[in-house]
């Protein structure tokens, strides 16, 4: 039975000096940590025997994700160099953006943040179903459609995917308990974080879930 592994990686921390929620908005990119972090994680997947022989290296189009798939791209392609294999190149997909949220651009959490604000109280009053922007379901819907095409395209091959904390939880959070929804507080992707789902190429079927945190004492 041939065997397709996506390899999830959520984006490096982000510089926010402001702390604004920058959901899809342009000009947020990698921090120093952030840098170090995808370094991290761009190790640890170039020296993993399975990771390693990935042929394909996929982002969201964001800056913060595109700018952690190019330390990955780095370093596998150093990698590939030693072999004598061709360089890979990044592939954007839509399907892997951050969610939308009606706090785009607000400041959140700190000081007079958006979310205190009397009139925002309705958008926040589950956690489970995010009355705030897009829905747990579409998320993991258009990741899972994303999922299955390169499981078709791509049998018995590892692909590695960056992507944003919520797409990656909201889909493995459907793969795992039947539904999307979660408690946005719970969730267990860290940053720069490998989330691994495997999938039997001939059906499309998930046979296995597991997670690395590469980048965890990076400082």
């Amino acid at each position: 039975m041939p065997i397709t592994t996506i390899h999830f990686v959520r984006h490096g921390k982000v510089f926010n000096p402001d702390h604004l929620l920058y959901e899809r908005l342009p000009g947020f990119h990698l921090s120093d940590r952030g840098r170090r972090m995808a370094r991290a994680t761009a190790r640890f997947i170039a020296a993993d025997p399975d990771m390693s022989r990935s042929t394909t290296v996929y982002a969201s189009p964001l800056d913060r994700t595109r700018e952690t798939a190019e330390e990955i791209l780095t370093a596998l392609n150093a990698r590939r160099a030693e072999q004598g294999l061709p360089t890979l190149d990044l592939v954007t997909d839509d399907r892997l953006i951050e969610a939308g949220n009606e706090f785009r651009g607000r400041r959140i959490g700190h000081g007079d943040g958006a979310l205190w604000h009397g009139r925002n109280l309705a958008l926040v009053h589950n956690l489970w179903k995010p009355s705030w922007g897009e829905s747990y379901a579409s998320i993991a819907d258009r990741v899972g459609r994303f999922a299955q095409e390169q499981v078709r395209r791509h049998p018995g091959e590892h692909l590695i995917v960056v992507s944003h904390e919520s797409p990656i939880w909201s889909y493995r959070h459907l793969l795992e308990t039947g539904h999307p929804e979660h408690n946005m507080l719970l969730r267990h992707t860290a940053l720069a974080s490998v989330t691994s789902i495997s999938y039997d190429s001939e059906t499309g079927r998930v046979v296995g879930i597991a997670y690395a945190d590469p980048a965890a004492d990076v400082e």
